[in-house]
């Protein structure tokens, strides 16, 4: 018997409504890419709001900041009024170039000792995680409390300071450390370098181990001694880790603060000490200038992206 179905549908063999016809491709895998990507761009959202608040806004308003200026609660435009107050500044100049010097020091003393220290754990065969977890220990103590520990322990100006009872013993003469201008900026530099070497050395090490060790043995029967096989084989397979690490330190170094404000009480013997940060501070801390203290901020800012600039372009063309 024959099975009449309505206008319109399609009915199968067995008499039964034919299965309705599988949806586009399209929408199910629009779809699909929206439920897989839900949860990421949830996790998304966090980050994203957080950069908005804590980085992102604070920068903004510090350069609006930086062109304005507020007294007893109004708040004016001046233009490029708080910039030219703040270059006219003397300290200004005094600042940056203890900044520079500090950075130059840094990355000769800073940067080429953790290399070294790295190459030298690498070649022991025992004791590797001892003596990593000895070059690491530093960086796990507060910066404050390895600073007062230099402060008061190791720059003593008596004699019974620690580098004043070593330099004594050797019949060499003694120190006032962080009392002298001269010598300010080698013991702040030497504390960071204490202080912050230990994720270098590591960074390093995993970089050393990576290196075949056919390059050193082809090198080794070319003759090439140890000073040969480190220029030529050990610094052009860590070439990249070197440039990245270089361009980090010189970005923190020039970000100094806590050394001078710990080890020297802020300005040092003479302005010896004074940074580019510690100036801001006590633009904005001590002399209620914030509009003065965002703008140096702002010009730091302009120096960082400028030379983070130049580094990018000129390890794009190397590339």
């Amino acid at each position: 018997m024959a099975i009449l179905s309505a206008p319109g549908t399609t009915t199968s063999d067995t008499g039964r409504p034919a299965a309705p016809p599988p949806a586009g491709p399209g929408r199910t895998s629009l779809g699909r890419k929206v439920r897989d990507n839900l949860t990421g761009h949830a996790f998304l959202v966090g980050a994203v709001l957080c950069f908005t608040m804590f980085s992102w806004y604070p920068m903004i308003r510090g350069v609006v900041m930086s062109f304005q200026r507020t007294r007893r609660g109004e708040t004016t435009w001046v233009g490029w009024d708080n910039y030219t107050r703040i270059i006219d500044d003397p300290s200004f100049w005094t600042a940056w170039k203890n900044t520079f010097s500090f950075t130059v020091l840094a990355l000769v003393l800073g940067y080429v000792v953790p290399f070294f220290v790295a190459i030298l754990l690498n070649e022991f065969r025992h004791a590797k995680g001892y003596l990593r977890i000895l070059v690491y220990l530093p960086v796990m103590l507060p910066p404050a409390s390895a600073l007062f520990l230099f402060k008061f322990y190791a720059y003593d100006p008596s004699d019974a300071g620690l580098f004043n009872a070593i330099l004594k013993a050797l019949h060499l003469p003694t120190s006032q450390w962080m009392q002298s201008p001269e010598m300010t900026m080698p013991a702040m530099v030497l504390a960071s370098t204490w202080m912050n070497m230990g994720s270098a050395v590591l960074i390093y090490l995993a970089a050393l181990q990576n290196i075949p060790g056919e390059l050193y043995e082809a090198a080794e029967l070319d003759g090439a001694g140890l000073w040969r096989r480190i220029l030529h084989v050990t610094v052009p397979q860590t070439r990249l880790i070197l440039a990245l690490l270089a361009m980090l330190q010189i970005v923190a170094t020039m970000q100094l603060f806590i050394e001078p404000l710990i080890l020297a009480n802020g300005a040092g013997a003479e302005d010896s000490a004074t940074s580019v940060a510690y100036l801001i501070y006590q633009h904005g801390f001590f002399q209620n200038d914030l509009n003065g203290a965002a703008a140096l901020g702002v010009i730091m800012l302009v120096v960082l992206a400028g030379f983070s600039a130049v580094y990018v372009r000129l390890t794009a063309k190397q590339d």
